[in-house]
């Protein structure tokens, strides 16, 4: 036991007296005492008088000592209190067995005015009031009634103290909590040089300084028991362990643990509480293991405070069958009927998502209590169902259990939208009946309920209600607004806590850094990271994810890998930031790197992460590395999440393989509306409009409702194929039929349906008849539609409007000079990119890129930076003179510059798809078919070149360009010329 005996201090009693660390306890003067006790005196006459009796009904009456005793012992307390009143003053030292007995009944049934009657009885005697015995019982009593100041009132007029009254005194005050009182009072028993503390003594001592939290004044503790020689007492290191882990010391409580020289049951439970509690489960299961290999040979086997402290372990980790093996073992040991075994096992399957197994156990326990309910709705509630929640909570009710404040906790998260605004207030009204708000965290969990449901004002209204607003009160309603759309009111309370000077804490700043990123506030991000550096919380995870997504909503990638780069501990949550943060910024490569070290440092990826994979496969169209990583949901048993799965469909569908994304979402076995959508839309964009629509109707067939999003699906189906009276259709359908709102997306799909076909008049009508300000992108669609049928009156006008409504977008400048360039304005062109100039913006270059051998290679139209350039350019020049033959005639007119038609023909050998297809069929074999991507809209020249190359060298080219798929294949595409 070194570790005490170094941090142990000699016993000096008069050091003891001026210590600093506990203030002694105000004491009352001995006259101050007998006076309170005389008012108590003259109220026992009185109250003794109100006592209503039956007559004892008895042939033979028992002797007085015994009758007393069997009054106590059947609980009736006033009776045997009337019986003392009425015996003899001489008699009454005869009595104290029973008097004794009477005395630990009051404390038990917490009957405060009786015992200070009998207290008062006691006092009226010195014979009675000096007896040790009594006056212990007494102290014990008044602890039990929670009236700890009577007990120190008691305690400090006794003439004389044993080790008895003072152990009754510390250990009243550490069962009421008052741990300064109990150290304090130990502090003034070690001044008594007569008096030694004993093995009863010290445990309830180190229980006050776990209860302090106070590892100093602990070792303090452990260093006295190791001089008064109680070091190996198992009573006292059961103690010193509970008090080390609760202060976090592990290695503390684990050397103790080691060095006992004998062990019970309640030394093997706390050490795997001490691991349980400090998320050290690993160990707390292997301590756990040992102790069984232990206890048959020490003839004791566990308990059910041995299970109950390790089935949470497996409710954390959700080690399900580890949970139903220690399941199986209560019910070997006949401790499943334990209440509170029952309650751990639910509560473990509930957190397992094993709610059936939890439903079961719960429906066959018919010894429950209020935390039996608590439990079940717990489960019921973080699995996210509403309905099940509040029937169970009706069910609690009309069995005669009332919701308190746990319930009331576990209820409210499980309301996470608009429509269970109603349960939520339900919920407050009964908060408020039952007076549970005196509680913080109600308050604070009806504002977050609030805020999830969309009702602000009712959150607000709570918070202002909030009498003593706390820090948690201000993060709860800063966090509510932060989290649910409105950052400029998150930031205003923000400012406003600070003014009323409460100081904010990590979960305050990690509220501001998300309403910086959802209002893409850089330079107030950069400052509370600042403050984050100032004050030392850069290594909280909370606070580290809140600023790398500051930095990835910002569009600043690089400084979000930075900080992701210098955490020592990544966890799955720092890794899916980064991850999703890439697909966010349009960086799918650096996403999918990201993604291979995720799995080169064994850091298991999780379903999010693999989601994120496949988004960045999807915007890459790189088909292998998709195919990869489906294989690796696959092994890794992800398939089966339908969120994930459209993910997989998406992929499948964006790398243009639109019959293995078919396949795959035929084989589902779960499909929602989101799994539908996605493959509705994968047809969509590969302009499979027809398919498009009979997989809707199938859908519909099914009984499942179209969202908002489906009909984006269907209306882009629509546009793609030229489908203009259906779509047209299905626009109607969606607002008449199902009651959605149009949004600028349906919108946009629709005029540029009308704008395809050469029907600008009536696009034009509908974008002006919207019920909301077009934005850009449906200007332009209508831009490149009149350019595209040559209306050019139209068009400027249009193009006038577009870089009014966004001035910045280099884009649309290049669109309105191609406007004018395809009519051969070149005046109009030169003053456009003058302006374009003069703002510093520049035109995006085109490039195209293909995935060979699960390596992406870039290509820009007229670049040659490629080690293949020149073989890239010969390879096309021999094909080109095959597509010649058979009747390919260069566009020259799709080159927009003042240029002669040698150079026009020198710039079109150049595009971007034209080199991506010549490296693909250079690199790869003649079985795999050639998968291009382009960032813009494929021209006229390439889109004739791939359709007669397709026939040349017999083989499929699949090219994705900004606005869907073109699968060229003998000759002809899947576009049938319209796009």
């Amino acid at each position: 036991m070194a570790l005490a005996a170094a941090a142990s201090p000699p016993v000096n009693s008069k050091a003891i007296r001026s210590a600093p660390l506990f203030p002694f306890y105000l004491r009352h003067s001995k006259n101050t005492l007998r006076a309170q006790f005389v008012e108590v005196k003259k109220k026992t006459t009185a109250f003794a008088s109100s006592i209503s009796f039956s007559p004892l009904q008895s042939s033979r009456s028992p002797s007085r000592p015994q009758l007393l005793l069997d009054l106590c012992a059947q609980g009736h307390l006033e009776e045997a209190l009337r019986l003392l009143l009425s015996a003899e003053p001489s008699a009454l030292h005869s009595l104290s067995d029973g008097i004794g007995l009477l005395i630990q009944a009051c404390g038990a049934q917490g009957d405060l005015d009786l015992g200070r009657c009998v207290h008062a009885l006691l006092d009226s005697s010195s014979e009675l009031i000096s007896n040790s015995v009594l006056t212990t019982r007494l102290l014990t009593m008044y602890f039990a009634c929670g009236a700890p100041a009577d007990a120190r009132r008691l305690f400090d007029s006794l003439a004389k103290r044993n080790l008895f009254q003072w152990n009754a005194l510390i250990s009243g005050y550490t069962r009421c909590d008052l741990f300064p009182e109990a150290l304090d009072a130990f502090l003034q028993l070690m001044s008594v040089a007569e008096l030694q503390p004993d093995n009863f003594t010290i445990p309830c001592v180190v229980k006050s300084c776990a209860g302090l939290m106070d590892e100093s004044a602990g070792k303090s503790i452990h260093g006295v028991a190791v001089k008064l020689g109680l070091a190996s007492d198992t009573f006292v290191n059961n103690s010193l362990i509970s008090m080390y882990g609760k202060c976090g010391r592990v290695d503390g409580a684990s050397h103790v643990f080691d060095t006992m020289p004998a062990r019970n049951l309640v030394s093997w439970n706390s050490m795997i509480s001490v691991f349980s509690d400090n998320l050290l489960l690993e160990d707390g299961f292997s301590l756990f293991t040992e102790m069984l290999l232990v206890v048959a040979d020490d003839n004791f086997k566990p308990d059910d405070a041995t299970i109950v402290t390790v089935l949470p372990m497996c409710a954390v980790e959700g080690w399900l069958e580890m949970g139903r093996v220690l399941h199986g073992l209560t019910v070997k040991l006949d401790l499943v009927h334990e209440l509170r075994v029952s309650n751990a096992l639910v509560d473990m399957y509930a957190k397992c998502d094993c709610l059936p197994d939890a439903q079961k156990l719960f429906d066959n326990n018919l010894n429950r209590n209020v935390v039996s309910w608590n439990t079940m709705i717990c489960g019921l509630s973080r699995n996210g169902d509403v309905k099940r929640t509040f029937d169970l909570l009706h069910q609690m009710q009309d069995k005669g259990f009332n919701a308190d404040e746990v319930t009331v906790l576990n209820v409210l998260p499980a309301c996470s939208s608009s429509s269970e605004l109603r349960a939520v207030k339900e919920v407050h009204a009964h908060v408020i009946r039952n007076e549970l708000h005196s509680n913080e965290l109600v308050p604070n969990a009806l504002m977050a309920a609030y805020a999830k449901c969309g009702s602000l004002n009712y959150a607000d209204n709570v918070f202002e209600r909030v009498k003593i607003k706390t820090v948690g009160s201000w993060n709860a309603i800063i966090g509510g607004y932060a989290q649910n759309a409105d950052a400029n009111k998150a930031i205003q309370l923000f400012l406003r806590m600070s003014s009323s000077g409460i100081q904010s804490d990590w979960f305050t700043i990690g509220s501001m850094l998300l309403a910086c990123a959802n209002l893409q506030d850089l330079p107030d991000g950069k400052s509370l990271h600042g403050y984050v550096l100032r004050n030392g919380l850069e290594k909280d995870s909370f606070i580290l994810i809140s600023l790398i997504s500051v930095y990835i909503q910002c569009g600043r990638a690089t400084e979000a890998r930075f900080l992701f780069d210098g955490t020592e501990v990544k966890d799955s949550v720092s890794w899916n930031a980064m991850l999703a943060g890439y697909c966010q910024n349009g960086l799918p490569l650096e996403c999918l790197e990201l993604f291979r070290q995720m799995q080169h440092d064994r850091h298991g990826p999780t379903i999010f992460a693999t989601t994120s994979a496949f988004t960045a496969c999807s915007e890459l169209s790189a088909l292998r590395l998709g195919q990869e990583a489906h294989c690796y949901a696959l092994k890794n048993g992800f398939a089966e999440d339908t969120f994930l799965s459209s993910s997989v469909i998406d992929m499948y569908a964006k790398c243009g393989a639109v019959e293995q994304a078919r396949t795959f979402f035929g084989n589902m076995k779960n499909k929602d509306v989101v799994s539908w959508t996605v493959m509705i839309t994968g047809y969509a964009i590969n302009g499979l409009g027809h398919e498009a629509i009979q997989l809707y109707k199938m859908m519909e067939a099914q009984g499942l409702k179209p969202d908002a999003f489906t009909y984006v699906g269907i209306l882009m189906a629509c546009n793609h194929t030229g489908l203009v009276e259906e779509g047209l259709g299905y626009f109607e359908e969606m607002k008449n039929k199902h009651g959605i709102d149009p949004k600028l997306e349906h919108y946009a799909c629709v005029a540029d349906m009308l704008g395809r076909v050469g029907k600008l008049v009536e696009a034009l009508t509908i974008i002006e008849e919207m019920p909301e300000e077009p934005d850009g992108r449906i200007w332009s669609a209508l831009l490149a539609a009149c350019r595209t049928h040559g209306d050019i009156c139209l068009g400027e006008k249009v193009a006038e409007k577009l870089l009014e409504l966004e001035p910045q977008r280099s884009e649309h400048y290049v669109l309105a000079s191609n406007l004018f360039a395809s009519q051969e304005r070149w005046d109009c062109v030169r003053r456009i990119r003058h302006r374009m100039k003069e703002m510093d913006l520049y035109k995006d270059p085109g490039f195209s890129w293909i995935d060979v051998g699960g390596r992406v290679y870039n290509f820009v139209s007229g670049d040659n930076q490629l080690p293949e350039s020149d073989e890239i350019h010969r390879m096309w020049c021999v094909l080109e003179e095959k597509l010649r033959r058979i009747g390919y005639v260069p566009d020259t007119s799709v080159v927009l510059h003042e240029l002669n038609e040698e150079e026009k023909l020198k710039i079109l050998q150049g595009h971007s798809e034209k080199q991506a297809i010549a490296f693909g069929l250079l690199k790869m074999n003649g079985n795999t078919k050639i998968r291009v991507c382009k960032n813009i809209r494929i021209c006229r020249d390439c889109h004739n070149a791939a359709k007669l190359l397709s026939k040349v060298v017999e083989r499929e080219i699949i090219v994705r360009d900004n606005k869907r798929f073109h699968h060229f294949r003998d000759g002809s595409c899947s576009c049938k010329d319209f796009w």
